[in-house]
């Protein structure tokens, strides 16, 4: 060993979003002059900066070099201690490589962020928003929800009441409101009420809604309902007050009875023609006319036989069709518009080709699509309502932003689709997308790093979402909301 290290201290405390330092001085103990080079090493590498990075130390010698942690604010600085560690290479002794080590405690803090999706709900008895709740902090959130407004005209129904989150993780609570009143005509009114997610030790935060509640007949069809109701009352009114007298011209004519005799038993009664059949109408019976090809029909004996075989080929031939049938898989533009139909607003549909799998089932409004550390996303298919349309491009791990590749764009309800399902077009690694009313908010999870930030575009305007360019990693799941 020609090399003696320490580290002063050797633990050491930092709030995520600042900074500390720690000194390590090392000495040569070797009988030659050395060159020593500083690698930070361990989870904490990324925030580790070393200023000098090289030393070059004669025999008996000491040397310092200053060690700086600077963990972001955010999720990925998991709080409590955390080791590091240094790799020290000498250059004339290459084999003695030294690797001191110490702590470094990451302080907790909380950040949560909440959103109504949509803001603005529409219905006659009920509307259905949806609350995502998103764990900034770098520690477990455990809460309660409830709802309130001004009045209490709604009722709240949260499902779940009651959630816990992981740091960098999000949850989304299904909330069903309904008027504690139905206005049955009218035009419509709007109410105000809030969400509150509570945690012990600090002050609920609310997130503020509309809810707009619709009469249950439109204006115009009470106002004709109540012209229908007059006119009627109008009509019997005059025909009490006018009612024609109405006599029986009939009379009877007994007189008349016996001048129609009976028929005479011994006459014959003649049977009237029988009616042939029209050459347009099928006939029911045996031997009919043949509908297939003119001329007379054979027996029915003899036509028998190819009916039968004639059917079983029709069977066969209608079980083959069914077998080659395949069901259609659901798309994004089917869901979100069957999604529009049931709940109006701001919608946003997509699903995932992730590779070696195939198209995943389409999700909407804040759900994930693609796995966490599963194979990557080779393709999007995204459709939105009341947005105006939406537009998109890719970017791949191998090609970048492949030349003759065209932003891609859809009107409401129609299929959007960006990347490639192509075996020689590497996976996504990025995309880019906004839409032509409002804003689209992403967050994307992408090889070996966590779940990014939630990133959400100015009106009009596009912003990108998945790895750094620089990175080039696999884009593994992502997830919308507009």
């Amino acid at each position: 060993m020609t090399l003696w290290t320490s580290l002063e201290p050797a633990s050491a405390t930092v709030d995520p979003g600042s900074s500390t330092s720690v000194r390590l001085r090392v000495r040569n103990t070797g009988d030659i002059v050395d060159e020593y080079r500083f690698e930070p090493v361990g989870d904490l590498a990324p925030w580790t900066t070393v200023e000098p990075q090289m030393l070059r130390l004669y025999p008996g010698t000491t040397g310092t070099v200053e060690l700086t942690f600077a963990p972001p604010r955010s999720p990925d600085a998991a709080a409590g201690p955390n080791p590091y560690a240094v790799r020290i290479s000498p250059t004339e002794h290459p084999e003695a490589v030294t690797v001191p080590e110490g702590n470094l405690t990451i302080t907790p803090f909380t950040e949560v962020r909440t959103e109504l999706v949509p803001p603005t709900v529409k219905g006659r008895f009920r509307g259905r928003p949806r609350l995502a709740v998103d764990n900034l902090g770098n520690t477990k959130v455990t809460a309660s929800l409830s709802g309130s407004d001004s009045g209490e005209k709604l009722s709240y129904d949260l499902r779940p009441a009651n959630v816990q989150i992981e740091p960098g993780r999000a949850a989304f609570v299904k909330a069903t409101l309904k008027p504690r009143q139905i206005r049955w005509f009218g035009a419509k009114q709007e109410q105000q009420y809030s969400v509150a997610l509570r945690r012990a030790g600090t002050d609920p935060l609310k997130t503020e809604g509309t809810f707009v509640q619709r009469g249950f007949l439109p204006g115009w069809l009470a106002a004709m309902f109540g012209v229908f109701v007059a006119l009627t009352i109008a009509f019997v009114m005059i025909w009490l007050a006018y009612k024609p007298k109405v006599q029986s011209a009939a009379t009877e004519r007994t007189q008349n009875a016996g001048a129609l005799a009976p028929p005479s038993p011994s006459a014959p009664i003649s049977s009237p023609p029988a009616k042939k059949p029209d050459k347009d109408e099928p006939s029911d019976l045996p031997g009919g006319p043949d509908l297939g090809g003119g001329g007379e029909s054979k027996d029915a004996g003899g036509g028998g036989g190819g009916g039968d075989k004639d059917d079983k080929k029709d069977e066969k031939k209608d079980s083959g069709e069914k077998k080659k049938k395949k069901p259609r898989k659901s798309t994004a533009a089917d869901a979100v518009r069957a999604l529009a139909d049931r709940e109006e607003g701001r919608h946003i549909c997509y699903r995932a080709l992730v590779a070696d799998k195939g198209w995943e089932d389409p999700v909407c409004d804040g759900g994930v699509v693609g796995e966490e550390g599963g194979p990557p996303i080779k393709a999007l298919n995204i459709a939105v309502s009341g947005t105006k349309g939406v537009t998109g491009a890719s970017a791949y791990v191998a090609e970048g932003w492949k030349d003759g590749d065209e932003w891609q764009k859809a009107a409401d309800g129609k299929n959007m689709y960006i990347g490639s399902s192509k075996e020689a077009v590497s996976p996504m690694q990025g995309f880019t997308i906004k839409v032509f009313d409002g804003t689209v908010c992403q967050r994307s999870r992408v090889q070996e790093m966590r779940w990014l930030d939630r990133v959400c575009t100015d009106p009009g305007d596009w912003k990108y979402g998945g790895s750094p360019m620089d990175k080039k990693h696999q884009l593994e799941a992502v997830r919308f909301s507009v």
